[in-house]
Order: C-alpha cells, then structure tokens, then sequence
C-alpha cells in the first residue's frame, strides 16, 4: 500500500483517510500512543474511551504559499480490527481531499502519533534497554500536531494547578471559534470585556514554581471564573456570512458521525488551537482575560508575533532537529532560551516534544515522584541532579525512562488513565497523590459511571 494513504468518500460530509503504519504496525497501539502524556487531555484533542478513538480539528492548508489561509477540519482517528495494518481517519466538513490536502493532514496525525522512521528506530532503542516499557507498550509520548501548539502548551504547564492548565487550553480553543465569527477583533474585544466585567475572581492556588521565573499576582480582578462563549453575543449574523464561515470552520456538533456503528461521543462545541496568526492581532489584557491566562498571555503573545514576524522560525527550528545529536540540542536550546518564558522547564518540555529524550524536565511534580517511588528528598536546585543519578543509565532515553515510571504510578493511583471521563482528568494533582500520614499509600481510583464516558 502507498505509504502516503489512500482516500474514499463516504457519506455526505465525510472523506476515510488510512494512514499506513509501515514498519510501526506490528507494535503500534492508538490507545498506548495517545493517552501517554497530559498533552492528550488538553484541548482540543478529545479522547473517546468507548469507541476509542481521537477527536480533534486539524488544519487544512488552502494555499501552501500562504500559512495563513488555513481552514479547520474535524478528524476521528481510529485504529479498526480489521486494518491493523493502517489507521482509519474521518475527515468530517468536506466531501473530498486533494492529494495535496490528505499529505498535510496526515503529516500532523504522523507528528502527534510520532509515527517516523526515526522515532520508530528510537522506540526500539528504548525499548531494548528498559524491558518493562517494552512489555507495557510504553514508548511513544503523545505531542500536538504542531510545534506551535506544543510550545503554548509547554507555558501553559508553568506555575499553576493541573486544572487551570486543562481550562486555560479550552479556553484558547474556544477563543479561536469565537474568531471564525465574522466580526471583527475590535467587536469581538468589547463584547468579551462586557461579559467579563461580570465574572467573579478566579481563586489562584498555585503549585511549587516549576521555572525561576516570578508567579503571577494572586491579585487578578476581572478574570472569568469559567470560559466564556462569546458566540451566544452574536447569534444575529447574516445567513450568508454564516455559511460562508462554515465552510472554513467545521464545528464539532455538526461534524461526528457514528463510526462502525457506534455512536461517537459529543464534545463542547470548541475551535481548532489557535495559531499563530490567529493570537498575534489580539489585545494582550483581552487574551489574558478571555482564556485567565494571567502573566502567560504577554509570553504567548510575544510567541505568536516574532513567528509571525519571522523573528522565530518554526520550521527552521524542526530542521535543525536532524539526528537529535547532543550538539543540535545545543543549538536548540539557545534558540529556545532567548524567547519571552522559555525557562529551564518549558524549554525542556519542548525539546522533548521535538524528540529529544536525554533531558528530563523538573519540577516540584518531579519532586514529589523521587520522594515516594524513590524515597528520596529532592529540593528544586538539586532535582536535576538527582534526576541524572537515578536514570542516567537509561541514557540517551533518561526521559522516556522517567516518563513511563510516572505514567504507571498515576495509573496505580487513578485506574487506566484511558479509561477516565474527561471530567475528571482534573483531579490527577499532587494532593490527591498524597499517602495518609500513617505512611501507607492509598490509592485514589476514581469511579468512572457511564453518564460520563
């Protein structure tokens, strides 16, 4: 089979798409290759536990010349029985796909699933040395389908509690189907400032800081509570511009179609992540209002406009990646540091993500495993010291190593973690980790009921 995919429409608004899997199909597996990071949990990616497959937008490139004539489309990934061989993608919105237009879906399927030749060989390296990953499957680590995404979500990671990382990334996914509305920013900015100014505070409890880099003031008046849908404001637009906006943004309430006779699970009406283009316009005080982004929205603001400046060149920064050799990390990591809120964690989530694996980003997450997997007491400027010590030998994969040791630690904790309601992924903290004072672990397992899944 052509290693590039095939085609075929279906029905109405719904082209199939395989992916071939090649060398990767005879140990590949979608549920181990998707919820085996929190990257999976935030949006808009949406795991489905009954049917499991992957729901998300994707981008479609309407002019390859231009990166900003870009519209969204929503994918289902699935992995059937039947095709072992190849993964099933349903494109909902369109009724066909250019050659052209399936290379750029799939290349960002490819990137999220790690599915290269390199990451495969990799994979297998790993798995050579840490025999209890290789049983489990464990060993690729979920990504977003853009190097974009990734880097915000990386801040978004910073100094704040797991759930505020979970609805400031909805928040921002939201925002961004606000956007396809015809109105322009300006209106868009005031109506938003409207319905914030009646919100109430958000209560800030912060984690351990995970960067040097200062907290944000507790003190945040004005910022919403909840995200807040702008869209209902202006339901009076024009029939024809309505259309004309569909065409460019498919919502997911009109997108999902039952997939091999199941029913697919319904999301909150949410947008595509925001790209670059789409931030780089807006008002810094309305972004960190709209998505209670705090001290974040000037660093992502920052990130959005040198990219779309030519300041900072995403695809040049990919290239660079080449072998993943000491010296490109080097090389990287330099080009990282310079960017508004890249510290030592957040430029070492994303070198991650890029696909190296020799450093392990700490933080007070960090610390917490090593004292009760390890029984050792680590503090914020010795961790990655400690860290080296302990897996070192697993060297050049010392992430991977760490990584899959604390996936299976929040799955003793919390029950298969690709199992769990994505209500309750925002109980996966450090308080709910903790062992009662009389020393024994307890575990938390959450009772999942089928209302929610």
């Amino acid at each position: 089979m052509n290693s590039e995919g095939t085609a075929a429409p279906t029905a109405t608004g719904v082209v199939v798409v395989e992916l071939p899997l090649g060398d990767a199909a005879a140990s590949f597996n979608l549920e181990k290759a998707v919820c085996s990071h929190g990257l999976f949990m935030m949006a808009p990616n949406h795991w489905d536990p009954q049917s499991k497959t992957l729901q998300r937008p994707l981008r479609l490139s309407l002019d390859p010349h231009h990166e900003d004539h870009e519209a969204s489309l929503m994918v289902q990934i699935s992995h059937p029985l039947h095709s072992l061989h190849a993964l099933r993608l349903c494109v909902y919105g369109t009724n066909s796909l250019s050659t052209q237009h399936q290379h750029y879906l799939l290349d960002q399927v490819r990137r999220m699933l790690r599915l290269s030749n390199e990451e495969n060989w990799r994979i297998r390296d790993f798995q050579e040395v840490h025999e209890e990953a290789k049983n489990r499957g464990f060993g690729r680590v979920f990504r977003s389908p853009t190097l974009f995404e990734d880097m915000v979500k990386c801040i978004l990671l910073c100094n704040c509690q797991w759930s505020r990382t979970l609805s400031m990334a909805k928040a921002l996914c939201e925002l961004q189907l606000e956007l396809q509305l015809p109105l322009s920013n300006e209106s868009l900015a005031n109506a938003a400032n409207k319905t914030i100014s009646g919100c109430q505070t958000v209560e800030t409890n912060q984690f351990v800081p995970k960067t040097p880099a200062g907290k944000e003031s507790k003190k945040n008046p004005g910022v919403c509570k909840s995200s807040i849908n702008l869209a209902n404001r202006f339901a009076e637009v024009k029939e024809t511009e309505e259309n004309a906006n569909l065409e460019r943004s498919v919502q997911i309430s009109d997108c999902f179609q039952p997939l091999e006779g199941k029913e697919v699970s319904s999301c909150t009406k949410i947008g595509n992540f925001p790209s670059p283009r789409e931030l780089a316009s807006l008002d810094e005080k309305f972004l960190a209002k709209r998505c209670n982004l705090g001290y974040r929205a000037g660093r992502i603001m920052n990130l959005a406009r040198e990219i779309v400046d030519g300041r900072v060149r995403l695809r040049e920064l990919e290239d660079i990646c080449g072998t993943l050799s000491l010296p490109e990390y080097d090389k990287l990591a330099e080009k990282l540091k310079v960017i508004d809120g890249f510290g030592p964690f957040t430029c070492a989530n994303v070198l991650m993500c890029m696909g190296f694996y020799h450093v392990i980003p700490t933080d007070s997450e960090t610390i917490r495993h090593l004292e009760q997997v390890h029984a050792k007491s680590s503090m914020i400027q010795t961790v990655q010291r400690d860290v080296e010590v302990i897996y070192g030998k697993y060297a050049p994969f010392q992430f991977l190593a760490y990584w899959s040791e604390v996936w299976q630690f929040y799955e003793e904790w919390f029950g298969k973690l690709s199992e769990m309601s994505p209500s309750d992924y925002k109980l996966i903290t450090a308080a709910n980790m903790r062992p009662k004072r009389n020393g024994k672990k307890k575990k938390k397992r959450i009772k999942l009921s089928v209302a929610d899944i």
